[in-house]
């Protein structure tokens, strides 16, 4: 359960013609040590606990483990994560044989959109969409767990 995944920043909003689905998540932490980050989703009608290891190998891998949950008790959940909501629209985009999910981020991350890709191995290559920019995965701040605790707004500019 190793997660290889890589971020990117969006240039545009092109990707919005392209997404074959997008839905609604709110999520939370009960734990954003980055030793191991767990997370509360609600992502459309459906909940999820998901555990994550820390980072390795350049930031692109680590331990996943996530497992749908009740919807009423993930709502639950919710109530008792630490300080710091995340929002945001989720659309799902095919790129050759993957799928880029792209974050459209609101409240206090209003203005980031940000797109991962998962990979099979970290020297994977897949096509680049034209509304992909500058890759952040080896950048913290661009971690949801990260967000939650020092949004996107307050950042300088």
């Amino acid at each position: 359960m190793i997660e290889i995944e890589r971020k990117f920043l969006v240039k545009s909003s092109d990707f919005k013609e392209q997404a074959f689905a997008q839905n609604q998540i709110a999520q939370g932490y009960l734990s954003s040590l980055p030793e191991r980050t767990v997370r509360v989703r609600i992502k459309g009608k459906k909940g999820f606990l998901t555990i994550k290891g820390i980072v390795h190998h350049g930031g692109m891998s680590r331990f996943e483990w996530e497992n749908e949950i009740p919807l009423d008790e993930a709502q639950e959940l919710l109530k008792l994560c630490e300080k710091g909501k995340i929002e945001k629209t989720r659309f799902e985009i095919k790129a050759g044989k993957h799928v880029f999910e792209v974050d459209e981020f609101y409240g206090e991350n209003e203005g980031l959109i940000m797109a991962e890709i998962e990979l099979e191995s970290e020297t994977e290559s897949f096509e680049k969409p034209d509304w992909l920019g500058e890759e952040v995965t080896n950048d913290e701040r661009y971690y949801n767990a990260y967000l939650s605790k020092k949004p996107f707004k307050t950042w300088e500019k």
